[in-house]
C-alpha cells in the first residue's frame, strides 16, 4: 500500500534518512520504533508529504506521491502533539475538519467520538483541555474519515488506562478491515497486543523490518521490549568483535 524506494534526507550537515526502502502492506499494524534522532519522524513526514527527500520516491497504492496532495485523503494522521486554534471549541474543530474534507455526514466513523464521551465536551475550548483530552480529539480526527492508512505518532501519550484500551480496541478493529496502521511509540508494552510487524530505525535507516512473530522466535523473547533489548545487545557485541 505504501512503498518507500531509496529515500534520503539531509538537514544541513545532518543525514537524517539514509537510502531507506520499505514496503508497508494493508492488514498490518507496523511498529516504527527506534531511539530519538533515528529518523522515525522524518520518515513519517516524508510519507505525508511534509518533508521532501533529496532522493528516492514514496509510492501510495503504486503511484508516486511526488508533489501531489490528494493521496493524503487516504491517510489518517494522529500527531504526537495536536496543535489546534486555542480559541476554538472541540465542536468547531470537528466541524472545520468535516467542512475541509467535504465527506457525507453518514459516512463518518464516530466510534471513538462516542466511546471517549466527547459529545458532552463539544463547547470546551481547545486551550482549556488537558493533554489527554487533546489526544482524544486527535484520535477521533485520525479515524473519522475512514482512511485506508493510519499513522499514529505516540497515540497513547497522555491517555488514561481506560482510554488507552479503548484506542487499542479501535486499532485492532481497523486492522481487521485490511487497513495499514503505522504506530510509533516509546512505550513498547503498548505495542505487544497491536503490532504484526516491527521496523527498527537506527541512524537513519531500518536496522530490520520483520514480523513480530519472527522477531520473538529469533530472540527467544516473549515481549517486544525484551526482543529489542536482545537485538541491540547483539549489535553492541558485533561492534566490539569488529573493533
Amino acid at each position: 500500500m505504501i512503498t518507500i524506494q531509496h529515500i534520503s534526507k539531509r538537514f544541513g550537515n545532518f543525514q537524517v534518512l539514509r537510502d531507506v526502502s520499505l514496503n508497508l502492506r494493508g492488514g498490518q499494524c507496523v511498529a516504527l520504533i527506534g531511539p530519538n534522532g533515528s529518523g522515525k519522524t522524518t520518515l513519517i513526514k516524508a510519507i505525508l508529504g511534509m518533508v521532501m527527500p533529496q532522493s528516492g520516491t514514496v509510492l501510495f497504492k503504486g503511484e508516486s506521491v511526488g508533489r501531489q496532495w490528494e493521496y493524503r485523503r487516504g491517510i489518517g494522521y494522529m500527531p504526537q502533539i495536536g496543535r489546534y486554534p486555542e480559541n476554538m471549541t472541540i465542536g468547531q474543530v470537528l466541524d472545520m475538519m468535516k467542512d475541509i474534507r467535504k465527506v457525507p455526514e453518514e459516512t463518518l466513523d464516530r466510534d471513538l467520538f462516542e466511546v471517549f464521551g466527547l459529545q458532552a465536551m463539544l463547547q470546551k475550548r481547545m486551550g482549556t483541555l488537558s493533554g489527554g483530552t487533546r489526544q482524544k480529539v486527535s484520535a477521533c480526527l485520525a479515524f473519522m474519515f475512514n482512511p485506508e492508512v493510519l499513522i499514529l505518532d505516540e497515540p497513547t501519550a497522555g491517555l488514561d488506562p481506560v482510554a488507552t484500551e479503548l484506542l487499542k480496541d479501535k486499532i485492532l478493529a481497523e486492522k481487521s478491515k485490511n487497513r495499514l496502521i503505522v504506530i510509533t511509540s516509546h512505550v513498547l508494552s503498548d505495542l505487544d497486543d497491536l503490532a504484526t510487524e516491527v521496523i527498527y530505525m537506527h541512524e537513519g535507516r531500518p536496522l530490520f523490518h520483520k514480523s513480530l512473530e519472527t522477531l520473538k522466535e529469533e530472540t527467544g523473547a516473549d515481549r517486544l521490549a525484551k526482543a529489542i533489548a536482545k537485538v541491540m545487545a547483539n549489535q553492541e557485541m558485533m561492534k566490539e568483535v569488529i573493533a
